[in-house]
């Protein structure tokens, strides 16, 4: 808008008719210059915090009280003065729209972080975190399927080590697919024997049970529990790859890439020779970058 008032001050003299130009006298075209070159200062600082730069021309006295100056002199100062005074409102407002130009720029990029981040955000109810530091949560218990199981594991109990046989018993209860009943006994056994090499073979195996269940969010509570409950344990790893293959299926792929990305620098040197294809195939699987 400033552009268009400095154009239509500099084109109205040049719209003139050269006739009408020549009627109206020198002084009077450089007032009227003068007059709308003062409502641009207006425009241009609304505040009136700068006071404008362009004045009435004030004779100059030598101490005789002779004119210094003859009339064409004031006028030329004059011309200069408006010269200078159009040239400097010109670079401000230049310096102005450089400035709002630079601001609009950083609005859209904040606006399309800010965008991008809460669309981030919705994508993904709960915050990434690695596995490691992920809490384990207590898995709700049945009362009526630990009761259930309990005798079967007594039956199994055959050999001398009753942590083996507990254990043995749950995995023929889930080689059967009778996932409800192997996932207590399996529990129970872990329970009850906690310091047994086995219990990380039994809490691996019971989430393997809820996952093959259809139950992925629980599965992965009982693969995480097993992998902080005994990092060390013979199957920890097993329980990080199948926690990654439950997150998954829970659609939280980014997740599930961090849980393998753990897997490989905890366990790669001694992860079991079955379980890189398996590491490999989840990660594709997951769409993890390489």
């Amino acid at each position: 808008m400033r552009f268009h008032l400095l154009a239509a001050i500099a084109l109205a003299g040049a719209a003139m008719p050269v006739a009408a130009q020549k009627a109206v006298p020198v002084e009077k075209r450089i007032d009227k210059i003068e007059q709308e070159l003062r409502a641009v200062q207006r425009r241009v600082f609304p505040g009136g915090n700068v006071e404008p730069e362009i004045r009435p021309a004030q004779p100059a006295f030598d101490p005789a009280g002779v004119p210094a100056g003859s009339p064409v002199a004031d006028l030329t100062a004059r011309i200069d003065a408006l010269e200078a005074q159009l040239a400097s409102l010109t670079g401000q407002i230049e310096q102005n729209g450089f400035k709002v130009r630079q601001m609009e720029e950083a609005m859209s990029r904040f606006q399309a972080d800010t965008s991008a981040r809460l669309a981030q955000m919705e994508a993904r109810p709960a915050p990434a975190q690695p596995a490691a530091q992920l809490q384990a949560e207590p898995v709700a218990e049945e009362p009526q399927r630990a009761e259930a199981a309990a005798p079967t594991v007594k039956a199994a109990a055959k050999s001398g080590d009753p942590a083996e046989d507990a254990y043995n018993a749950g995995f023929r209860l889930w080689e059967q697919k009778k996932f409800a009943e192997a996932q207590a006994a399996l529990e129970a056994m872990a329970r009850q024997y906690p310091k047994h090499s086995k219990a990380s073979w039994a809490r691996n195996l019971a989430g393997r049970a809820y996952l093959e269940d259809g139950k992925p969010a629980t599965a992965a509570k009982v693969f995480l529990n097993n992998y902080q409950t005994n990092p060390k344990g013979e199957r920890a790893p097993d329980s990080l790859l199948y926690l990654g293959e439950a997150l998954t299926r829970l659609g939280k792929t980014a997740e599930a890439c961090q849980v393998y990305g753990e897997l490989q620098e905890v366990y790669g040197p001694t992860l079991r020779a079955p379980l890189k294809p398996q590491l490999a195939k989840a990660r594709s699987a997951a769409k993890c970058s390489s």
